[in-house]
């Protein structure tokens, strides 16, 4: 894929993260963690490898900067979350192609890493600093939907990816 369609891509994607992330309402921002799923699984079988760090990078970086007191947090978990998103896919061999990809693979990879991603980012702000009291009814509810969420991500980059996308991978 060239330069130009990979930055493309990445500065789509990551703008549309930094959207779900900055101008809808606080309580909705954690739903929507399903879009930006769906994002990083989706740049991820357009850019081989990095496709989910370029566009976690970029979407991190535009969070950070509209919100400048929570720039290390914003930048570093949705840029770990899209470098997670790549390892999975690369450790659960998720293949991309003209033919299509694997929908259980991409769906597992995905569940998986939004339940990591969930929990790492759930204790960083509950154990470590005590900025949100633990509660282990929102254990439960992130063990739940963690993997939910991610598996309904993967379904759909898989659905889009299968059915509209394949055809236009270069």
């Amino acid at each position: 894929m060239q330069k130009a369609t990979r930055l493309l891509i990445a500065a789509l994607f990551g703008s549309i993260i930094f959207l779900t992330r900055v101008f809808v309402p606080e309580p909705f921002t954690k739903m929507l963690i399903v879009v930006d799923a769906v994002l990083l699984a989706l740049s991820t079988l357009f850019i081989k490898n990095v496709g989910a760090t370029y566009v976690g990078a970029v979407g991190g970086a535009l969070t950070g900067l509209w919100k400048p007191s929570l720039l290390p947090f914003s930048f570093l978990f949705i840029l770990l979350y899209g470098v997670m998103v790549d390892a999975f896919v690369f450790l659960f061999k998720v293949q991309a192609s003209n033919e299509g990809v694997n929908r259980n693979r991409l769906m597992a990879a995905m569940a998986i890493n939004t339940l990591l991603i969930g929990f790492l980012s759930y204790y960083t702000f509950t154990v470590f600093p005590e900025l949100v009291v633990g509660n282990s009814v929102l254990d439960l509810m992130v063990a739940f939907m963690g993997p939910v969420t991610g598996a309904v991500a993967g379904y759909a980059a898989s659905y889009l990816w299968n059915k509209h996308l394949k055809n236009i991978y270069v």
